[in-house]
């Protein structure tokens, strides 16, 4: 037999449970009706054994072809109504009608119990109307009990097991997303990690490789002095900067907070460091209040410009300018643009991927790029109501 058609075992277990159950009925002589007057070949225990046999059979298709099944259940429930009637044929054709709501196609489903309902009524009016007697009513019930009642089971447990399945593939579609929105914000965690601890360290790892390039190409013991001072206190800020990182990753809630982010009010130390390191840098601040996000996004992007001017700038004066203009703070980071004598420190460009990805998630726009002998950095960052994670 095709895989399709192969019986369940359940089923088998049905069919042969009713058959046996029916054989045991005939063998005892237990009937649903009395014998005919006057006695008929329709009497005989064979009449009564073929319908039994083909519902028998129809069971071991209940779940795989419940549609055929019921019809020629069906056929032989009504070959066994002119007989004596066995009890088990009448039980497994309800089973039949059960299954057929419960495994059958979903219109064909949904159309039997009406059908049924529909059978239900006739066979309780017409005998009402005919026989104009109260005994009628109990064909009607009878219709109903082999009938409706098993339909009506069925689509009420078909419901609940459709029920269950939409409500488990709902679970499972949330906790995919939720899966998806864990990966996404590790990925996002990551990625904001990466922008901090480039900006916090990338200056001072950049200003230590210059100098320490410088003390080891020039033989001059003062030179080299001022080289290691400068390699010293930018190792000692790199070190506090780390901690303060490391201590935002941990958040213990020990007694020993993070220092602060870094405000607008420290661009004045910054540039200061900045010119320690051999830059000459000019600061236009006039930014007022602004969001925390804002601000933060700001200073890394003056502390990232600056460090690139360290690194790539020829030189010349660095001009850092922050103002506020049409809702929105405007940073704008000018250097000049060639090729710098002396040691340089590498860069890769992650620097000018953080800025943009800073400003991107504040929904501002960045620019960076030579404008004829000056390199230019331009962000413009909407103050709105400082929404978003800039860090």
């Amino acid at each position: 037999m095709a895989r399709g058609l192969r019986p369940h075992r359940h089923d088998v277990h049905i069919a042969v449970g009713g058959l046996l159950g029916g054989l045991a009925l005939l063998g005892i002589g237990l009937h649903t009706r009395a014998r005919h007057a006057p006695a008929s070949v329709l009497d005989q225990d064979w009449a009564v054994a073929v319908p039994l046999l083909v519902m028998a059979g129809c069971e071991l298709l209940r779940r795989t072809r419940p549609g055929p099944a019921l019809l020629v259940g069906t056929a032989a429930v009504v070959a066994d109504l002119p007989t004596r009637g066995s009890l088990a044929t009448v039980v497994m054709f309800t089973d039949l009608v059960y299954a057929a709501v419960l495994y059958g196609p979903p219109a064909f489903a949904r159309r039997l119990p009406w059908i049924t309902g529909l059978l239900t009524v006739i066979g309780t009016v017409v005998p009402l109307v005919v026989w104009r007697t109260p005994q009628a009513l109990l064909l009607g019930v009878g219709v109903a009990l082999v009938s409706l009642v098993p339909a009506a089971t069925g689509w009420v447990v078909r419901n609940h097991r459709d029920t269950a399945v939409a409500e488990r593939l709902r679970a499972e579609q949330t906790a995919l997303l939720a899966d998806m929105d864990r990966t996404q914000a590790v990925v996002a965690e990551r990625a904001r990690v990466a922008r901090e601890l480039h900006d916090m360290i990338a200056n001072h790892m950049s200003a230590i490789a210059i100098h320490s390039t410088a003390a080891l190409s020039l033989d001059d013991p003062e030179t080299s002095r001022q080289a290691l001072t400068v390699i010293r206190e930018n190792s000692v800020e790199g070190l506090a900067e780390m901690r303060r990182l490391i201590g935002i990753l941990r958040d213990s809630g020990d007694e020993r907070a993070p220092a602060a982010a870094p405000t607008l009010d420290g661009l004045e130390a910054l540039a200061e460091a900045a010119r320690g390191n051999g830059l000459e840098v000019t600061l236009d601040a006039r930014h007022g209040e602004v969001p925390t996000p804002v601000e933060l996004a700001a200073y890394r992007i003056v502390q990232e410009s600056l460090t690139n001017a360290l690194k790539h700038a020829a030189p010349g004066r660095v001009t850092v300018a922050l103002a506020r203009r049409d809702g929105a703070l405007e940073v704008a980071v000018t250097s000049p643009y060639g090729h710098r004598g002396g040691p340089r420190a590498p860069g890769s460009g992650a620097g000018l991927t953080g800025m943009r990805e800073r400003a991107a998630l504040l929904g501002g726009t960045f620019a960076a790029g030579p404008e004829d002998a000056v390199w230019t950095v331009r962000a413009t960052l909407p103050l709105g109501d400082g929404e978003g994670d800039t860090a």
